[in-house]
């Protein structure tokens, strides 16, 4: 086959995640570029290593968070700055491959070295989430809880995707996700519920009523 097929990299994605579901350990880049109809050696022109097929969104994942945030106008609230990065995050997600998400997620669950490297990849995303907020003028416990909060958003989206029926919209999961953020922190502190508004460029924020 030709290096430039179109569709060798899912062929080659699919074919991994079926070897995998039978045994990762064992599993080679030789086989799954068999399985897939190609050559071992056009495996590692897509992917590193057999882990990163299942891994191969991430960095576009990463690459659209800091693009968001580095679009942020100035003066927006803390939870707007979440929902502006968390739109752009699940533009990645693909309804199309909603079932493979699903599949790929039960095998990186029960594999220590998959959990391993995906708890690697959220570091390296939160790393340069928080550069990027840092870079927007974002400090201190705002830009920690403001990383935080996309952290969990982002992670709690894409659970309920997976999980979800096909004719459930991603967009409207990660409403209802920052909807319960914005309704679980105001009642941990009713006080501070006009007290999210941050501006980066200012660099302060209003303080809570007592």
């Amino acid at each position: 086959m030709g290096r430039w097929e179109p569709g060798t990299r899912e062929r080659l994605q699919d074919a991994a995640l079926e070897l995998f579901e039978h045994g990762y350990d064992n599993t080679t880049a030789a086989q799954i570029a068999e399985r897939a109809g190609t050559s071992k050696s056009t495996f590692f022109r897509h992917f590193t290593d057999k882990r990163e097929v299942l891994f191969a969104g991430t960095g576009e994942i990463t690459d659209r968070a800091v693009a968001a945030i580095a679009a942020l106008p100035p003066g927006i609230t803390a939870f707007d700055m979440v929902d502006e990065v968390l739109r752009a995050i699940i533009q990645v997600f693909d309804p199309a491959k909603r079932a493979w998400y699903g599949r790929r997620q039960a095998v990186v669950d029960h594999n220590p070295e998959l959990r391993e490297r995906d708890l690697l990849k959220r570091q390296s995303q939160n790393e340069a989430i928080t550069t990027a907020l840092r870079e927007k003028g974002l400090d201190g416990l705002d830009l920690d809880l403001v990383v935080a909060l996309i952290g969990l958003a982002s992670h709690a989206t894409y659970t309920r995707w997976i999980e979800a029926s096909d004719s459930q919209d991603v967009a409207a999961l990660a409403a209802d996700v920052l909807a319960e953020l914005r309704t679980t922190t105001t009642a941990l502190n009713p006080g501070a519920a006009t007290a999210w508004p941050t501006s980066p460029e200012a660099g302060t924020r209003p303080r809570a009523s007592p």
